[in-house]
């Protein structure tokens, strides 16, 4: 069984390099039937390949799908066949690294379309493979070829927008998952994970390979890697520090019912029930003490210790300046397991 398959509306360079590619119904884990009519119709031979597709051959393909019920595939596949943009029909057999641009942007759209979760797909060495673009209010425009287009549309008495320039374009442009509101649409990126009830704020931001379970309030960052939890809150300018940012091989997350406040932050990852008070930024080398129910001290340790623990209150002590932590249970009890296997 293959691993991924997509039928893909691009936008090619004058160069016929891809710049970006649009898949509005991905799979993932296609039937072995999708995949032999692809190699009947397209002559696949196996492997991860993107095969850019011609009308002729795209009519035959779905008149092919169409004979083993595969409807919606079929209806997409003739759709295409007219397109006045190059086609791409990309199939992953194995979640190996990707070598063609048409196979990030499918990798990138299974996790916006809910299919795949964050650190769920391979996405190592992406960014060689993804051109740095001007994203414009007539789609992806290759850099060197701006200022020619730039010319040309006012020549034409039209106004060319650059919105962005970037490698990652906006998700919505792509994909709107349902059941979300996204205030500022720019500030969420492709291959980002969205899950539903989630609100994202003017000032929220949520990069690829992150997202959301669900039912949260996004005011903050959530940076490239980092998953947060149902019913977990990102305070307005909070930051989640992201495995490219600083955060070294450590995963950040955040757990369930948990709240950050504005401008705080993170650099370990949060378990469930966890608090950050506003304000205060807590990397994995952070000294906290740890207090006991009546206040007292009970151990200075560092931040990372207290990784992934669960209903915590992190907060800045007003009169020592001294980052401390405060737990719904024993904190005698927290030490002694912090403890326990050295």
């Amino acid at each position: 069984m293959s691993f991924a398959f997509g039928i893909g509306i691009g936008t090619q360079n004058n160069q016929g390099e891809w710049l970006e590619v649009f898949y509005q119904q991905p799979i993932i884990t296609p039937e072995t039937e999708l995949i032999d009519v692809v190699g009947t119709a397209l002559d696949y031979k196996g492997g991860n390949q993107a095969i850019h597709a011609t009308a002729e051959q795209l009519v035959q393909f779905a008149n092919a799908l169409r004979q083993i019920g595969s409807t919606n595939q079929a209806s997409l596949a003739e759709k295409a066949a007219s397109s006045k943009r190059p086609v791409v029909v990309t199939v992953l057999e194995t979640d190996d690294t990707a070598s063609s641009t048409p196979e990030v942007y499918l990798k990138l759209h299974l996790i916006s379309h809910r299919q795949a979760k964050p650190h769920g797909l391979k996405l190592d060495g992406i960014f060689g493979l993804l051109p740095n673009l001007a994203w414009t209010n007539e789609g992806a425009i290759d850099l060197n070829e701006l200022a020619e287009r730039q010319l040309k549309a006012r020549l034409e008495g039209r106004s060319l927008e650059v919105k962005s320039v970037d490698k990652f374009p906006q998700m919505t442009d792509y994909v709107v998952p349902n059941g979300v509101r996204i205030a500022d649409t720019a500030r969420v990126r492709l291959g980002a994970y969205v899950g539903e009830g989630t609100t994202v704020m003017h000032e929220g931001f949520i990069n690829f390979n992150a997202g959301t379970e669900g039912t949260s309030m996004i005011e903050g960052r959530i940076s490239a890697g980092v998953m947060v939890g149902k019913g977990s809150d990102l305070g307005g300018g909070c930051s989640t520090m992201g495995t490219l940012s600083g955060g070294g091989n450590m995963v950040i997350s955040v757990g369930e019912n948990c709240l950050i406040g504005a401008n705080a932050g993170i650099g370990i990852p949060l378990g469930d029930r966890c608090k950050v008070e506003a304000g205060l930024y807590i990397t994995a080398g952070t000294k906290v003490a740890l207090l006991d129910d009546n206040n007292e001290l009970v151990e200075i340790i560092k931040a990372r210790d207290l990784a992934n623990k669960p209903d915590l209150l992190f907060r800045r002590n007003s009169q020592t300046g001294a980052v401390e932590c405060k737990t719904n249970r024993s904190a005698i009890e927290l030490n002694d397991e912090l403890h326990a296997n050295n």
